[in-house]
């Protein structure tokens, strides 16, 4: 196992509980990720839908603003701009922006408004009234129709982008980061493993060492006893230099 598939640091206990805790995080950071990226995959293909039945409804509709403007100019005549203009003082459809929070991702909403009254009341009064009233209603809607499309247009790119950059995040966690601090965990576990069995295998072979040591200087007391030697009131006969060797 090389160290760019796993983290490089010192196989110890401390490193386990820690790679533990890392590892704890990245799945629920991963867990947490997922489900934003399937509420913002839902609120896309929402979007989505809205965004095709507008284009529709706006077909259909600038359709219909279309005729009733050619109908208008018919009924007008030649005085149709003039008419328009005379009453057009300043913006009457005016558009607001404001914010909806989908997963912690503001998403602009624009919202179309009439500032001022209508200063179309008394055009039309000679002639083709109906016909302007009609135009001015179609592209009216007509012009809700355009700010509902702008704002779900701005959202859907918005959320494309955040779903993009969630997705390589959900991604680099579930395949990079992940299986990475899993590995490291693994090669912990390992060497420390390892560790226990060589301590285990020195501790037992102090102990055959001292079991060996012990059964010679009974030998060596057996042997002084049958010879008839005092070994309570007897200097120490057998060298303790073995001793020494034990933890080596």
């Amino acid at each position: 196992m090389t160290s760019k598939e796993r983290i490089n640091v010192f196989p110890s206990r401390m490193a386990m509980a820690v790679m533990k805790s890392r590892l704890k995080g990245a799945q629920k950071g991963h867990s947490l990720l997922k489900k934003k990226a399937d509420a913002l995959q839902l609120r896309f293909r929402l979007i989505l839908k809205k965004i095709i039945e507008t284009k529709s409804l706006m077909g259909e509709v600038m359709k219909e603003a279309q005729f009733s403007l050619a109908e208008a100019k018919f009924a007008v005549g030649n005085d149709f701009n003039a008419l328009v203009l005379e009453n057009v003082n300043k913006a009457q459809i005016k558009v607001k922006c404001r914010k909806d929070n989908v997963a912690g991702v503001n998403l602009p909403a624009f919202e179309w408004y009439q500032d001022g009254q209508d200063s179309y009341e008394l055009a039309g009064l000679s002639r083709g009234g109906q016909q302007l009233a009609k135009s001015k209603k179609n592209y009216a809607r007509a012009v809700q129709l355009l700010v509902d499309l702008a704002s779900l247009q701005t959202s859907f790119i918005t959320l494309d982008e955040v779903i993009k950059v969630t997705n390589r995040r959900v991604n680099a966690l579930e395949h990079l980061v992940i299986p990475r601090i899993e590995r490291t965990i693994a090669y912990i576990t390992s060497e420390l493993d390892e560790i226990e069995r060589e301590e285990f295998y020195r501790l037992k072979k102090i102990q055959e060492k001292k079991k060996k040591i012990k059964d010679a200087k009974e030998k060596m007391l057996q042997s002084l006893k049958a010879k008839g030697i005092d070994v309570d009131h007897a200097p120490n006969l057998i060298a303790d230099e073995h001793d020494e060797d034990l933890l080596f």
